[in-house]
């Protein structure tokens, strides 16, 4: 079982990586994951690894798919099971404290022990499908978030730029953000407007195409 857990910060998206302890990638960095035990089930053995890694528990996290190629693994036949989640980088507290555990940009990761590469880009496009299709990305805001924070969170998963204006108007058009009448305090630039994320309003069956 394999996780791939995604990083939003002020700069970009990342990845968690950890160097890998096989003798034939000494050197690689792999993603996080683990055996499943035998008292565990899979989704079970997901929330464990995410939790020993950073701290945090009853997370988002979404099984993609089976990775299951013949030779994906040296030492004989394995299968991975591949899960996604994404977290806020400042609010992870790393429980493996160590050089060997690194937060990487996404577009700097370079060659992967295993299949890892493989299983990195199939997470990252089934994240940014999803965070397009439903509104995922509100949980790495504050309670309070103005709009270009909310248009830099999907520009850095979709690593896009989008139109300000198009932007703003499809979000609103939503119904989604309630105006808490209120503007940022002690910002380098003009105070934006505040908005809060209507969890009780939002139903899954009412987005038609995609959220943004």
């Amino acid at each position: 079982m394999d996780c791939v857990i995604f990083g939003l910060d002020q700069e970009a998206l990342k990845v968690l990586l950890i160097k890998s302890d096989y003798p034939l990638y000494e050197g690689k960095w792999s993603l996080l994951g683990d055996l499943v035990a035998r008292e565990e089930d899979i989704n079970q053995a997901a929330d464990r690894v995410l939790f020993e890694r950073t701290g945090l528990q009853n997370l988002f996290l979404e099984q993609v798919m089976c990775f299951g190629d013949v030779g994906r693994h040296p030492s004989g036949r394995v299968v991975s099971i591949a899960y996604y989640t994404l977290v806020n980088i400042d609010q992870v507290n790393l429980l493996k404290q160590d050089h060997e555990l690194h937060w990487h940009h996404i577009n700097k990761v370079g060659e992967m022990a295993f299949d890892h590469n493989k299983i990195l880009s199939t997470c990252l496009t089934r994240l940014q499908q999803r965070i397009k299709a439903e509104p995922v990305g509100f949980n790495l805001l504050p309670e309070k978030f103005s709009l270009r924070s909310l248009q830099l969170l999907y520009e850095s998963v979709l690593m896009v730029e989008l139109d300000r204006r198009n932007f703003r108007k499809k979000v609103m058009g939503t119904g989604l953000l309630i105006d808490l009448k209120e503007v940022e305090t002690d910002v380098p630039h003009r105070p934006a407007k505040l908005f809060r994320f209507n969890h009780e309003k939002y139903d899954p069956s009412e987005i038609k195409g995609n959220f943004v």
